[in-house]
């Protein structure tokens, strides 16, 4: 099969961390439990707190909905890294030296963090040390790689400025990272899950958190109808789910990218690389059992909002044979990141006012290292009362409010794909090929339809059990995307992606944006 036969991508998207790991089978929760600390989310956020909240003496559950590492961490690039493309000089201008300082100090500290927990457990999840690169190839980039340096370097972070890449392009400036690195996130998380269950934590599969109530303790329902009752709990879930505090929903916005791993006839030549430009481009290699795969990343949108989806693969093939000799795509995957108000992640209590409460959220592109930070910083506020990082993560901090403009906007385009999708003109049958979805008439009502390679036709009610927005087709994960908060739903209105807890109905009952009025909103 030649590439441009591949670009029709016949085979459904899979991470390359997914397929060459073992599949967890950790229990469900079937009972009610009381520990210290109950942990929403299995990823390396929820994992990681578990793991360092346990050396701490403390009772640990971990609900996770799916399966343990399975959400966006088995979805990232992998690079852990303190250069997060242009930041600090950013980061420095709008918020002060000091909250860049820390924000600078928090992701070398996660960089160590990971390499001496492998080390400590003995961890082999193919880490490598690697230089990481921002580039640009337009001159009116060159004085921003400049400023970025230096202010990196007034940091503590070793940042060089240069004009070559080991990289096979021409370029008018770059700045280079030393002592960055990359690993097989699954080959980490999975033993690191076994280590915390064999030392006495709950970790509990395919149990999916749906409610918290607050009373002298928490209690946190699952929707088997079991809870679990804890002194302090610690939303990991990615997205948050609990609205009853904060408005997460309103602050935060999902973005998709995308990735294709190639196999090509030139040998990578080391390093992680990123471009400067609004659309970026982002490589790295990663070693495999039948030869070397290249990570070519990017094509970001955000969720539910993009054109054909399948066009944004198609994009990043376009750019890679434009670099190398591509021989095979036997990988393809789409990830889907939280963006913040600011840019920076909201890791700390989940309000001033919930000092029990923990949130880990909005890591925009940069999980990785942010994830290990978010997980030293919560066990910090639990254990000691304060972290050094606590002010720049902080989810209340000042700099949220100062962004009230980017709130109006992005809410503006929330509402106009609230109401867009309720008003628009229907198909008036339900003609579709096998393997495609779309909005029908069905009943004289709205409906997502879609037909399997069988020919079985699946409609689903296409109001977004979250807060009522409509929602779209994705063509390229064949799932129903939310364009208002994100939420994810698989042609059979299964939840894949939250903040929504609740699967879609399958009566074709479209509801109505009452829902916004609910006193939880």
């Amino acid at each position: 099969m030649n590439i441009d036969e591949q670009k029709n991508f016949k085979k459904s998207p899979q991470p390359y961390w997914i397929a060459s790991t073992t599949p967890t089978d950790y229990p469900v929760l079937n009972e009610d439990i009381d520990v210290d600390v109950a942990i929403i989310g299995g990823g390396i956020v929820g994992i990681s707190c578990a793991y360092l909240l346990q050396k701490e003496g403390l009772k640990i559950a971990v609900l996770e909905s799916n399966r343990i590492a399975h959400g966006t961490t088995g979805h990232t690039t992998a690079k852990i890294t303190s250069q997060h493309e242009l930041i600090y000089n950013k980061i420095q201008s709008k918020m002060g030296v000091e909250l860049a300082k820390q924000y600078a100090t928090a992701n070398e500290s996660a960089i160590h963090e990971i390499k001496k927990i492998a080390d400590d457990n003995h961890i082999d999840c193919d880490y490598i040390s690697q230089s990481a690169f921002v580039y640009t190839q337009q001159e009116k980039y060159i004085q921003k790689i400049s400023d970025e340096v230096k202010a990196a370097s007034d940091l503590g972070i070793k940042a060089t400025y240069v004009e070559e890449i080991p990289f096979p392009i021409s370029i008018k400036a770059a700045v280079r990272f030393d002592n960055q690195a990359q690993f097989h996130p699954l080959k980490y998380l999975l033993p690191l899950a076994k280590v915390v269950n064999k030392n006495g934590g709950y970790i509990f599969e395919q149990t999916r958190a749906v409610d918290i109530e607050e009373n002298r303790k928490y209690t946190v329902m699952t929707d088997q109808g079991k809870k679990v009752t804890a002194k302090k709990v610690i939303i990991a879930s990615h997205y948050p789910f609990y609205n009853k505090h904060s408005m997460y929903f309103a602050r935060i916005f999902p973005e998709r990218s995308y990735i294709v791993a190639i196999k090509a006839k030139e040998k990578y030549p080391g390093g992680m690389y990123i471009n400067a430009e609004e659309q970026p481009r982002s490589l790295r290699a990663q070693n495999a059992q039948d030869g070397e795969l290249i990570l070519v990343v990017g094509e970001n949108h955000k969720t539910g909002q993009g054109e054909d989806t399948s066009s944004h693969y198609n994009a990043l093939i376009d750019f890679a044979n434009d670099i190398f000799t591509v021989k095979d795509i036997p990988f393809r995957w789409s990830t889907q990141d939280c963006m913040t108000l600011d840019g920076l992640p909201y890791v700390g209590q989940y309000t001033e006012n919930t000092p029990n409460l923990y949130v880990a959220t909005g890591f925009g592109k940069w999980g990785m290292t942010n994830s290990m930070v978010s997980a030293m910083l919560i066990r910090d506020l639990i254990v000691k009362g304060e972290s050094p990082w606590q002010d720049v993560y902080n989810p209340s901090r000042q700099t949220v409010a100062a962004s009230a403009k980017n709130f109006v906007v992005g809410n503006l385009n929330v509402a106009g794909q609230l109401l867009d999708g309720k008003l628009s003109s229907l198909p008036k049958d339900i003609d579709i090929e096998p393997e495609e979805g779309k909005v029908v008439e069905a009943d004289g009502k709205r409906a997502g339809a879609y037909k399997d390679e069988s020919g079985n036709l699946h409609l689903v009610n296409t109001t977004c059990t979250h807060m009522g927005c409509e929602l779209n087709w994705n063509s390229a994960e064949k799932s129903w995307d939310c364009p208002c908060h994100g939420s994810r739903f698989s042609y059979e209105g299964e939840v894949i992606e939250g903040p929504a807890i609740k699967p879609l109905d399958v009566t074709n009952d479209v509801n109505t944006i009452e829902k916004l009025f609910k006193d939880d909103f």
